[in-house]
């Protein structure tokens, strides 16, 4: 009975991870309003290394269109810019001598339906996740029948094995139906 506690455990861990996965890059797309996430995935050359945004500069949103982007230190205004527009984020930069202004564009209706397909993507990824985490806790269960658990005793860890991956995939369309509503609402 512990080793099957322990497989269900550990299925609920890893389902639990691609449900964390799926909402991790459902904040990365844009849904119309500006956010520092948006900037997460920027890099900037600093002395040599490529280091993240937001560990050589201030990330805020003043307004629900808008980013500014206030360097710590004076000299890191131009590598950030640049940086900014290697990532081609869709993003127009511009630089006050201070601290750097993005405005965040409008999504058009094309964009928004593009970005549906792409959470559409993300859920599906998340989904064969969950469907991976199953099918490798049946096959242990598979195993501890070999090895002399009972028939009954492994049916029933297969059906909640089930309900596991049931209770899921309802969350992760569920996360879906929310991401929608947010991108395709003007």
């Amino acid at each position: 009975m512990e080793e099957i506690e322990f497989i269900l455990d550990s299925t609920k861990e890893s389902m639990n991870g691609s449900i964390a996965h799926l909402e991790k890059e459902f904040l990365n797309i844009r849904a119309g309003k500006a956010t520092p996430q948006m900037l997460g995935g920027v890099f900037v050359d600093y002395y040599g290394s490529q280091t993240p945004l937001s560990q050589v500069a201030n990330v805020n949103v003043p307004d629900a269109r808008t980013i500014t982007v206030t360097p710590w230190e004076k000299s890191m205004l131009h590598p950030i810019e640049k940086a900014i527009m290697i990532a081609n984020l869709g993003f127009n930069p511009m630089n006050n001598g201070d601290n750097i202004i993005i405005s965040v564009p409008p999504l058009t209706e094309e964009r928004r339906r593009d970005l549906v397909k792409q959470a559409k993507a993300e859920a599906e990824d998340a989904k064969i996740g969950i469907r991976n985490a199953r099918k490798d806790a049946n096959t242990d269960i598979k195993k501890l029948e070999k090895d002399g658990t009972s028939e009954d005793v492994c049916k029933k860890a297969e059906e909640d094995v089930q309900k596991l991956t049931d209770a899921y995939i309802k969350k992760i369309d569920e996360h879906l139906v929310i991401k929608e509503a947010e991108i395709m609402k003007v």
